[in-house]
């Protein structure tokens, strides 16, 4: 018979084993898009020996596996190199980008919750009325709706029409304006967050309705508990495991998201860096971006596996 691991154990073991995937096939992927640092920097019709002196100045000369073993073994010491265009440490450079891109996902996150929960719960509650009818159509609309056509409708309605809010861009001080900051993520976040509220209604709106037919919700009720009632203080738990399950899901959309949402609005977040650097042909930054932001969703991912486990008793012990 073989030795169970524990639970924790494994978990980290699948983060570690999808990491490491992650980044090699990111390496072999960057490899297999034609030019590279060289041809970017001097053009394909750049002159032969200088293309091969400046390909053995960034080490794009050694064989494959000696640079992805390279680059692996410093970025397992915590350390993601320098930039091959710029000379900048990329560790601070993704913490510098993380300013805007890690509130912009928090805010839509927030929102998304905030929406989708109170209005999942009421088109459960009221699945078989028009009323709850028109918000599951309105989620799967919404669902369906791109987030740039989303944000290009805020802008014109927002921000060129009323001219509430700023179109796009970011304050030059950072966070050290705080309203100029706040100000330019509100677009963004309302992006972001309508988009992914859309999705998780419907996820609410089905959990609420398995819980209210189910048989132990009925007992409750039986003791003269109203639906509402019976539902907010035996079925909240159950309604929240599949909403926590679609958020750690949900992240790596976010994330993805935020790549097309930072390039709609002119934001200098991860995103707009992440397509810059591909085309720039830039590895080892595009690397470590890349390593930090698989490495994100994978431990959200875990973590909220590890709260479903706790809030359901039935996977405790899985």
């Amino acid at each position: 018979m073989g030795v169970r691991l524990p639970a924790a154990l494994r978990r980290t073991g699948a983060v570690a084993a999808t990491l490491l995937a992650a980044t090699l096939l990111v390496f072999l992927l960057l490899r297999a898009l034609p030019g590279d640092l060289a041809v970017a920097r001097l053009g394909t019709d750049g002159d032969p020996s200088a293309l091969a002196a400046l390909r053995e100045e960034y080490g794009l000369d050694r064989p494959l596996a000696v640079q992805y073993l390279d680059w692996l073994g410093h970025a397992l010491r915590g350390d993601l190199g320098t930039s091959m265009l710029s000379g900048a440490d990329v560790a601070a450079e993704i913490a510098g980008k993380s300013a805007v891109t890690l509130p912009l996902i928090l805010a839509s996150s927030l929102l998304a919750l905030a929406v989708a929960v109170p209005l999942g719960a009421l088109a459960g509650v009221r699945a078989r009325r028009w009323d709850g009818a028109l918000l599951s159509a309105a989620s799967q609309v919404g669902a369906a709706v791109p987030p740039f056509w989303i944000g290009l409708v805020l802008i014109t309605v927002v921000a060129v029409q009323w001219r509430v809010l700023p179109a796009g861009g970011f304050p030059v001080d950072g966070w050290a304006d705080p309203a100029g900051a706040l100000r330019s993520l509100v677009l963004p976040s309302l992006t972001l967050g309508a988009a992914q509220a859309a999705i998780l209604v419907r996820f609410v709106r089905s959990a609420t309705v398995e819980v209210l037919g189910s048989g132990w919700l009925r007992t409750a009720r039986a003791t003269g508990l109203g639906r509402i009632r019976a539902l907010r203080l035996h079925g909240a738990r159950a309604v929240a495991l599949p909403v926590v399950s679609v958020l750690g899901v949900q992240v790596s959309t976010l994330i993805a998201g935020s790549i097309v949402i930072e390039q709609v609005f002119a934001l200098p977040g991860i995103g707009a860096m992440l397509v810059r650097d591909v085309g720039l042909r830039d590895h080892i930054k595009v690397q470590g971006t890349v390593a930090v932001i698989v490495a994100v969703v994978l431990l959200v991912s875990a973590a909220a596996d590890a709260a479903v486990a706790r809030l359901d008793p039935r996977r405790g012990t899985a």
